[in-house]
């Protein structure tokens, strides 16, 4: 995003300063930037600067990805962050609280799969077309694929059959 008139302060960043001290590459900062994940100016030779405060959004942004979380979401939680101004304790506390649940409920089922991951899970998702313990008959595949039993909303029981 180009800012005319704004000249370069030393807390500015070139893209490679950026890139080096986000731990990514430059190519890794376009794509932000092209996506609004981030935005950059310009110096009036055209080089690209980032302001300083943009590596705390690319920190949120790794940290996202290796969670899992889709851009599309990360964007959502950026856009409602100030852009140019600095970010405040409460503005970051009012955006994570969009996330809480979500990753409340993400930790809830890795250490459901941790705990259980070491046996038989039951959930026909191990390729196990008959589990006389807990998929009899292979009730669970009725319902479609996937791990039945895991899956948020799904019902902890096959339906008997009549």
């Amino acid at each position: 995003m180009s800012q005319p008139g704004k000249r370069a302060v030393p807390n500015d960043l070139t893209v490679g300063q950026m890139a080096r001290r986000a731990g990514v590459a430059v190519s890794t900062l376009h794509y932000y930037e092209a996506e609004g994940l981030i935005q950059s100016w310009r110096t009036p030779a055209n080089h690209r600067r980032y302001d300083r405060r943009e590596l705390r959004r690319v920190a949120v942004i790794r940290v996202a990805q290796s969670l899992g979380i889709p851009l599309a979401q990360v964007r959502e939680l950026l856009d409602r962050l100030p852009k140019g101004a600095a970010v405040r304790k409460q503005d970051w506390a009012d955006v994570s609280a969009l996330w809480r649940d979500e990753i409340d409920q993400r930790l809830a089922l890795l250490n459901r799969l941790r705990d259980q991951l070491d046996h038989c899970m039951g959930c026909g998702c191990l390729s196990l077309e008959n589990c006389p313990l807990y998929n009899q008959g292979d009730a669970l595949g009725r319902q479609g694929p996937g791990p039945q039993r895991w899956l948020p909303g799904q019902r902890d029981a096959p339906e008997k059959e009549a």
